[in-house]
């Protein structure tokens, strides 16, 4: 995270600059040139300090009104270092992430910017992937309205199927798949559970606004008592779901068991569902989820347009047990680079 410091030292030059052209302009036009200071009750007139504090209170909206109404404000709110540090203060707040406004520029939270950095429109970047600006004149959707909307916009099908797997299934003191189950007034079940795969996975249906079907098939790592046994000794399981190095200790998949290849390639679109808890572990664990995404998306499996939803969970979110910002889970699971259309989504269990 920049420091505010960085980002009043950054204004202050630019307000020097500003009133050091105008000064010089004047001088040429006149031979007199007004004091460095702004004079008159005016916002102009504030110690940059407290300017910058007024702007940390603004809409991005309000800022850019703000740059309107006049040159100076202009170069003020076009700083460079004062958009990063939105990005940074802001992006762990927002409630999802998807490729199309995933930030495509540096996000460090370095106390200065390179030259290359000084050459990024911040500014620019932050009010296209700012979900505030985004969504200004859209309808705001409740949580599965915008999980089930983002699915219906993709996949064209009547009566799609999504396959559902990750950590986030088997590790949460809370089953997500129980609380959808329970969420009849948003999601009622239209089919009964329906056993699809001997011992890791079954089907159900759901009706989405009363008139959509869609069939979501769980596929957990193994069955119910060794998942539950992970859950609690915090072991590290081995997916069934997939293939990987023989006499080899690493959890890193090389390509999806024969046995899943045909619900894998049926499906429309999959659901990986994230444990974003704080505490959930190593680093090591990013790396295995972001090889298991990458070999269920792999082309030689289904088309390549197939969406994937990545459910950001956590059993419960008090004031010290904190969620993972969706951003930093794009980021550790390198979704960026899928050529296949992702969004990542908080979603309370």
């Amino acid at each position: 995270m920049l420091s505010r410091s960085i980002v009043v030292q950054s204004l202050r030059s630019i307000r020097d600059r500003f009133f050091d052209t105008r000064r010089q302009r004047n001088e040429q036009s006149d031979g007199q040139g007004p004091d460095n200071d702004v004079t008159g009750p005016s916002l102009d007139n504030l110690p940059v300090d407290m300017q910058f504090l007024i702007m940390t209170f603004l809409s991005p909206q309000d800022l850019c009104r703000l740059g309107g109404t006049s040159t100076y404000w202009r170069s003020m709110v076009r700083d460079p270092v004062l958009w990063k540090y939105f990005l940074l203060r802001d992006m762990p707040l927002w409630q999802s992430v998807d490729h199309l406004s995933v930030p495509q520029v540096k996000l460090t939270g370095s106390a200065v910017l390179d030259d290359s950095e000084m050459q990024l429109d911040y500014m620019a970047e932050y009010l296209r992937v700012c979900p505030a600006c985004r969504n200004q004149w859209r309808h705001q959707p409740r949580v599965f309205e915008s999980v089930t909307s983002f699915f219906q916009s993709l996949v064209p099908v009547s009566e799609p199927q999504f396959a559902m797997f990750g950590p986030g299934l088997e590790q949460l003191e809370i089953s997500l798949m129980n609380t959808i189950m329970c969420s009849s007034h948003v999601l009622p079940v239209a089919g009964p559970p329906q056993r699809q795969i001997d011992g890791i996975g079954s089907g159900i249906s759901f009706k989405y606004k009363d008139q959509h079907r869609f069939n979501i098939a769980t596929l957990y790592s193994t069955n119910r008592s060794a998942r539950e046994r992970a859950r609690l000794e915090h072991l590290s399981l081995r997916s069934k779901l997939f293939v990987y190095e023989e006499d080899s200790e690493s959890n890193i998949p090389l390509s999806i068991n024969p046995m899943f290849n045909q619900v894998c390639q049926a499906v429309n679109g999959f659901i990986f569902v994230v444990n974003a808890e704080t505490e959930r572990g190593t680093d090591r664990g990013w790396e295995e989820e972001s090889a298991q995404i990458r070999v269920i998306l792999d082309p030689a499996v289904g088309a390549v347009s197939r969406p994937i939803l990545l459910l950001s969970c956590v059993s419960r979110e008090t004031a010290d047990r904190h969620r993972i910002p969706c951003v930093t889970i794009a980021h550790q699971l390198q979704l960026s680079s899928l050529t296949n259309p992702w969004m990542v989504r908080h979603l309370e269990t």
